[in-house]
C-alpha cells in the first residue's frame, strides 16, 4: 500500500515511533528508493521454552496482523521504499523482536515521493504475551482463537482496528491498550478471555464492543481525554460501569441509570467498567 505523509503526520510518528531515529534539525532532506519485498519467518520456540515473548515495533504506514500459520510463530512479509525501514528480527530465548530498522535522519524529513511501509503478518496458535509498539500508522489486527497469555498495545496518531473473532483458547492476564489521537476500534472483546483490561487514549474516536463468549468476570479501565466513546454490551451480559468526569452519557437499550452508575442486568459473568474522562461524550450500548 502506498501512504503519502505529510509533514504534520510525520511530526507526530517520529514522536512516537517504536524504532530508533536520530535528528539533527538542520537537514531536512530525506529520500526514498525503490519498492523492496523482505520475508519475515520466526519458527517456533522448543516446548519447553514456554510461553513466546513477542514485541513488533512499527512505525509509519500499515500493520496488518492474522492468526492462520501453521508453520511459523511468525510468518509474512514486509513491503518498503525506504531501505532503512527494512525490519530486524532477533530471537533470544523466548524472547522474539520483530523491529523496523532504525532510521538516522539530518532533520524532520521531506519525502518528495510516496512512502511505502507495510507488514503483513499471520501468528502462529501457540501460547504468546504480544507487545506491539508502533507510531502513526493503520493498522488491522485479527487476533481471534490465538493462544494470549497477555496482550499490550502502545502507539500514537493510529486508525486501527481490533477484532477477537473467535474465543482466546487460554486465559488473558491483562489486555492493555495505551494510544494518543487516535480511531479505535476493539470487537470482540467477550472472546479475549481476559481477566483486566485497562484502555488509556488521548483524544479522539473509540468504540469497544464486547461482543463474544465471556466466560469469566472481567474489569475494565477506561481513562481518556477530551473524546467520544462507545461503550457496546451484549444484551443478557451483566455490566455494571460508574463514570467520573465532566463527561456527557447517553445510554441505549436496557441500561439502568443511578447518578453516575449504570447497570445492565444479565446473567453469567459481569464486567465491571470505570471510566475517567477529563470530558467528552460516552454511548451506552447493549445489542
Amino acid at each position: 500500500m502506498k501512504l503519502r505523509i505529510l509533514l504534520p503526520i510525520i511530526a507526530v510518528a517520529l514522536v512516537t515511533l517504536a524504532c530508533s531515529i536520530n535528528v539533527d534539525l538542520f537537514d531536512t532532506d530525506a529520500k526514498t528508493g525503490p519498492t523492496q519485498i523482505e520475508t519475515i519467518s520466526v519458527p517456533y520456540l522448543d516446548p519447553s521454552a514456554g510461553t513466546a515473548d513477542v514485541t513488533l515495533s512499527f512505525g509509519a504506514g500499515k500493520l496488518n496482523l492474522a492468526p492462520g500459520d501453521e508453520n511459523a510463530l511468525i510468518a509474512g512479509a514486509a513491503t518498503f521504499n525506504v531501505a532503512d525501514f527494512r525490519p530486524e528480527v532477533t530471537i533470544q530465548g523466548d524472547e522474539i523482536r520483530v523491529e523496523q530498522g532504525n532510521l538516522d535522519l539530518n532533520g524532520i524529513p521531506s519525502f518528495s515521493d510516496e512512502l511505502v511501509n507495510e507488514w503483513d503478518l499471520a501468528l502462529g496458535n501457540a501460547p504468546m504475551a504480544l507487545t506491539i509498539n508502533a507510531g502513526a500508522y493503520s493498522g488491522k489486527f485479527e487476533l481471534g482463537g490465538l493462544s494470549l497469555q497477555r496482550l499490550e498495545v502502545n502507539d500514537g496518531a493510529a486508525e486501527v482496528g481490533v477484532s477477537f473473532s473467535e474465543r482466546n483458547p487460554v486465559e488473558m492476564s491483562v489486555f492493555r491498550y495505551f494510544t494518543g489521537a487516535s480511531n479505535i476500534t476493539l470487537e470482540g472483546l467477550g472472546n479475549a478471555n481476559c481477566a483486566q483490561m485497562l484502555f488509556r487514549s488521548g483524544a479522539g474516536a473509540y468504540k469497544l464492543d464486547f461482543s463474544g463468549g465471556l466466560t469469566r468476570n472481567m474489569m475494565v479501565t477506561i481513562e481518556s481525554g477530551v473524546s467520544s466513546i462507545t461503550i457496546i454490551v451484549p444484551e443478557g451480559t451483566s455490566a455494571v460501569l460508574t463514570t467520573n468526569g465532566l463527561l456527557s452519557v447517553s445510554a441505549r437499550g436496557d441500561w439502568d441509570e443511578d447518578g453516575n452508575t449504570y447497570t445492565l442486568l444479565g446473567a453469567g459473568p459481569t464486567i465491571t467498567i470505570e471510566v475517567d474522562m477529563g470530558a467528552g461524550n460516552l454511548i451506552l450500548e447493549s445489542e
